[in-house]
């Protein structure tokens, strides 16, 4: 069998165990994202991976091929997040947003460093002072796509969901500074030859052009649509920029010391908000391109839960640490959200269940968890702790982001057919006739 045949052959399997699982998750009510994640951990390197059998299961050799799929589907997630940053809302919003997204990012920080600094006290030669520091930072990300999948499975509309997603978006360029701030003081406490003005300046460049690319992007988006007149074409005109803006992401260079680079997210996002602010016809563009990605955000789900490494369990001391790490990341985002929610006397419903939402914990962490490693056997030892979280966070969070939201009223009890069932009635009705 050929590579490219084995590889195809692999993310069709990857992609129908997430559809077959999704049907039983329904049964008994969980997200579908959840079942993606578990098709994933099955098909992946620890079971069916395990057989080496060309095209079945996804190996360790394949997942890092397959990060194109990710790195797509994270920037058409964050497309879709821009939607929610319409002018029209954020003044309804806005305030909320931003006071919630900072507060209970640092409110996160500070309480997961504390219980970590002091595990490091206690357990000297497991932790370290730098690995506790970095392990805070990366406990501000929340993880966007599980988010918005919950939202998009349930069709969730409400005063929760309303200032859910602005909150991740902010809560994630806080966490961008936060973790640049604390992975600089970690290497200075590993090495004298730090530069400080890399420390300070790094971050703030990375939003800043981040956000300037996505807005250059958008631009361009809303003057290209207007030669394009046909559904389809401008459908991919959609799929187009958002694969260019993730492109240009990628792009990193080094000025006088200090790194210079991109954040997809943030990019994609700013394309979102400027595209859906200026053009006219946004809307249905959104809605075509969100059909479009469907399959993808499935397979990178999937791809997500093959990542997963299990082998973490293996290690008491990771288990350990991680399960504190993963009650104070808990503490602090349910009572980050709720106080600083009752600071700018937000609906009592997202007083209340905002702070569930929060919880998944994906991409982000796990792409600041990979940069820690340059701090050497702390950074594995990081690494390790963030993907056990990550494992734990994201087969629970999107349950509980479904209850919350179920609870809080954005969630109705379904009374829609499926397409399907609508379908054969359409069908049978005309055979009738």
């Amino acid at each position: 069998m050929t590579q490219t045949a084995s590889i195809f052959l692999s993310l069709s399997i990857a992609l129908l165990f997430g559809l077959l699982l999704s049907r039983l998750a329904k049964l008994v009510k969980l997200p579908a994202v959840t079942a993606y994640l578990v098709a994933g951990v099955l098909v992946g390197p620890f079971v069916l991976g395990a057989l080496d059998v060309p095209g079945v299961g996804i190996t360790s050799d394949q997942i890092e091929g397959f990060g194109i799929i990710s790195d797509l589907a994270l920037g058409f997630i964050a497309f879709s997040m821009g939607n929610e940053f319409r002018l029209a809302q954020l003044k309804k919003i806005g305030k909320h947003a931003t006071v919630i997204g900072i507060l209970q990012a640092v409110i996160t920080t500070v309480l997961v460093d504390a219980a970590l600094i002091g595990l490091h006290f206690a357990m000297p030669e497991t932790l370290s002072l730098s690995s506790a520091i970095v392990l805070g930072s990366i406990a501000t990300a929340t993880a966007p796509a599980a988010t918005l999948m919950v939202i998009k499975q349930y069709k969730a509309k409400g005063t929760v969901t309303e200032v859910l997603l602005p909150v991740v978006a902010i809560d994630d360029a806080v966490g961008l500074v936060v973790f640049a701030v604390s992975f600089g003081v970690a290497r200075s406490l590993n090495s004298s030859g730090v530069n400080p003005l890399a420390i300070v300046f790094e971050p703030l460049i990375e939003i800043v052009l981040s956000l300037g690319l996505g807005f250059v992007m958008g631009l361009l988006f809303t003057f290209c649509e207007k030669f394009f007149h046909s559904r389809s074409k401008r459908m991919a005109v959609s799929v187009t920029f958002v694969m260019l803006t993730v492109a240009i992401s990628s792009l990193k260079f080094e000025v006088g010391g200090i790194h210079i680079g991109f954040s997809s997210l943030l990019a994609c996002m700013m394309l979102g908000t400027v595209f859906c602010n200026i053009c006219e016809v946004s809307e249905e563009l959104m809605e075509r391109a969100d059909r479009w990605t469907t399959p993808v955000l499935i397979l990178f789900f999937v791809i997500s839960g093959a990542e997963l490494d299990l082998s973490v369990f293996a290690d008491w001391t990771v288990v350990v640490v991680g399960l504190v790490y993963i009650l104070a990341r808990s503490i602090g985002k349910y009572f980050g959200a709720n106080g600083s929610a009752r600071l700018t006397k937000a609906d009592p419903n997202v007083i209340k269940y905002l702070g569930i939402t929060l919880l998944p914990q994906a991409g982000v962490a796990l792409g600041m968890a990979t940069k820690a490693i340059e701090l050497g056997p702390e950074g594995e030892i990081v690494r390790n702790i963030t993907l056990f979280a990550v494992l734990i966070y994201e087969i629970v969070g999107p349950f509980l982001t479904k209850i919350a939201l179920s609870k809080a009223g954005d969630i109705k009890a379904e009374g829609k057919r499926s397409a399907r069932e609508e379908h054969l009635a359409k069908k049978a009705g005309q055979g009738g006739e």
